[in-house]
């Protein structure tokens, strides 16, 4: 690869450090090269690209191909953060006699995922009142009582009745589901709390719309992160002990052999998997021999749900998000520049802003 190439569109890895971190958008970065290096709009819209790699119900892997680390940060931030999601907020506690305290049974119960869309929702505010169209209500009454046919040593979940309290026991009542029956808990067997004879728990639990930038129920994500796409070269040609070596220390099997007229030849065969643990460079001799690199703009993106949406959902909600902070910066924008030209300079005076 040419080394200016390299220098734009890689991040070195090496045994001590990883080099070539610095971002080159600035668009004279390489003008004593006579390069141009501005940001090109058709350039973006024909490199840029997303393929999906593994999917599932809870979990979603794709390659976002064209961007840079800070589109690819935003992102992340705002399926953190900034994605809407259904989370028990106010919980009406009217009895309660197990040993978890009052604000811990919340807090447990607000930290279970609601499977439920948010957008058919509205937000909820003060000086509103809960109804269907701005919360969600379950209901949960239990009472722990005495199996009177289980012996004495038998285990408590066969000595008593309801001596765990899980998600399943919170029942969704009709008013509170703004008509949708396919609301419910995403997980039916969280325990919420451990009872024995004579103690019972008996509230009301309110849903609202909110985000995990105000608290970390709302978050939609178990974990959203990303990873630069690794890019595994050999110098030359290596053969014999040495690519025998190379290939037996790396953990997840990038190199393979190949022979070669009775020769070993090193190859790699699946840079994808490269974790950049570097063991093949550990040793002082092999350093020269494998180059460890990451390409700048092809993003690994990963999104594990915690069920409240599907992954394919919050990342598109994400788009959603970015799209209209963009929007709202534009206008922002565009009324400071009428503001600007709105004022008139006195004579021999300089307008400012």
């Amino acid at each position: 690869m040419d080394p200016i190439d390299e220098l734009r569109t890689r991040v070195r890895v090496e045994h001590d450090a990883v080099k070539n971190c610095d971002g080159t958008e600035y668009s004279g970065a390489f003008a004593s090269l006579d390069l141009d290096n501005s940001f090109s709009l058709e350039g973006f819209q024909s490199n840029f690209s997303i393929n999906i790699l593994e999917m599932s119900d809870d979990e979603m892997v794709f390659e976002m191909i064209g961007i840079d680390a800070p589109m690819a940060n935003a992102f992340r931030r705002i399926l953190i953060a900034e994605v809407p999601t259904m989370a028990i907020e106010k919980v009406m506690i009217t009895n309660n006699t197990s040993i978890i305290h009052d604000e811990v049974l919340a807090l447990r119960l607000g930290l279970i995922p609601i499977f439920a869309d948010p957008e058919d929702f509205e937000d909820k505010t003060a000086e509103k009142d809960y109804n269907d169209k701005n919360s969600i209500l379950f209901k949960l009454n239990v009472q722990c009582s005495r199996n009177p046919d289980a012996p004495d040593d038998a285990v408590p979940e066969k000595k008593y009745f309801n001596s765990n309290v899980f998600s399943r026991d919170l029942q969704l009542l009709p008013d509170g589901s703004n008509g949708k029956p396919s609301v419910r808990t995403v997980h039916e067997d969280i325990l919420i709390a451990k009872l024995r004879p004579g103690q019972s728990i008996e509230l009301q639990a309110y849903c609202e719309k909110g985000i995990g930038q105000t608290h970390a129920k709302w978050s939609p994500v178990a974990t959203a992160s990303y990873r630069l796409m690794p890019d595994v070269r050999l110098s030359g040609d290596i053969t014999g002990e040495d690519a025998q070596r190379i290939a037996k220390m790396c953990p997840p099997k990038v190199f393979d052999i190949e022979d070669i007229g009775g020769e070993s030849h090193l190859r790699v065969k699946d840079s994808f998997s490269c974790t950049m643990c570097r063991e093949c460079i550990r040793r002082p001799e092999d350093r020269d021999k494998v180059k460890l690199l990451r390409i700048r703009d092809h993003f690994i993106f990963s999104i594990e749900s915690t069920g409240a949406l599907k992954p394919e959902v919050l990342f598109d909600r994400a788009v959603q998000v970015l799209q209209h902070k963009c929007n709202l910066a534009l206008t922002r924008l565009h009324e400071l520049v009428n503001q600007t030209e709105k004022v008139e300079p006195e004579d021999g005076a300089v307008a400012e802003e």
